[in-house]
């Protein structure tokens, strides 16, 4: 059995390799057709133009389902490793899986109201899709923290909190330069401006932002790369009525998580049903 083939890693699995075939499709359709330029466009002037606007919406679309997914499993992961009575941890983690589901509903919106149709609408789908999904990785990371060093290792949440940060950064960055952008072009309808010269006014902070977006994408990837070792122990039933029916695993954990005795292990069958 191949790695990717072990649990449920093959969700974010397919996830981040989905996305990025979705941007990098989108660019090079884009940059062949002459619609952009090739030096970092804004990853929606890509899926802006037809045709590769078409395609664009629905690939990302489906990235959005499958983060949905990968966001159910992981919550219904930490649901069966935390007892009842860590009523806070339980909270956060409800938490986490609803800031998710409404981060990949924003995705959707991104890929159907283009900035060049529906300015608007496609920049509240940007600020659900990056700004939610920012405080899904926090959640996420101090679940980890909650969670250590029971079930998770310390490298899990150091990695985490390390993308946490790249992702904030990225946001802080974005924000500032595309600010100071639309500050310096008065008068110019810069959501319809997919061509930018060298030199003109404007453009080093457009090419900050640009930077800046593809950073945070980047960045979104690399934490749903975090899930794999995770997703490698459930499996998913035969059955397919949803993905909340899961075979019975075994996990692994010291005993003080339950107790307070330390050099002892406890084998606890967790079984991963829904609410």
């Amino acid at each position: 059995m191949w790695w990717f083939q072990q649990g449920l890693c093959i969700l974010p699995v397919a996830l981040v390799l989905w996305t990025a075939a979705t941007f990098i499709f989108a660019y090079i359709t884009a940059v062949l057709l002459k619609h952009v330029d090739p030096l970092v466009p804004y990853i929606s002037d890509t899926g802006t133009v037809a045709p590769e606007r078409c395609v664009f919406g629905i690939m990302l679309d489906i990235s959005a389902y499958l983060g949905i997914a990968t966001m159910y499993v992981r919550y219904k992961q930490v649901q069966a490793l935390t007892v009842e009575e860590e009523s806070k941890l339980h909270k956060l983690n409800l938490l986490g899986l609803v800031l998710g589901w409404i981060s990949s509903f924003g995705m959707c919106i991104v890929a159907n109201f283009q900035k060049t149709t529906l300015f608007s609408m496609h920049l509240v789908g940007a600020i659900l899709t990056f700004g939610v999904g920012a405080l899904y990785i926090l959640v996420q990371t101090l679940v980890s923290l909650c969670m250590q060093p029971h079930v998770h290792g310390k490298s899990i949440f150091w990695v985490r909190l390390s993308i946490g940060v790249w992702t904030f950064a990225s946001i802080i960055s974005m924000f500032v330069s595309s600010v100071i952008m639309y500050s310096s072009l008065p008068g110019v309808d810069v959501a319809h401006k997919l061509h930018w010269i060298p030199g003109e006014t404007g453009y080093i902070p457009h090419i900050i932002s640009t930077i800046s977006e593809w950073s945070l994408a980047l960045s979104f990837v690399s934490f749903f790369l975090t899930y794999i070792r995770d997703f490698q122990v459930p499996k998913l039933s035969s059955s397919l009525h949803s993905l909340h029916h899961l075979d019975q695993t075994e996990y692994m954990f010291k005993s003080d998580y339950l107790s307070h005795a330390p050099n002892t292990h406890l084998t606890v069958k967790c079984l991963l049903t829904s609410p």
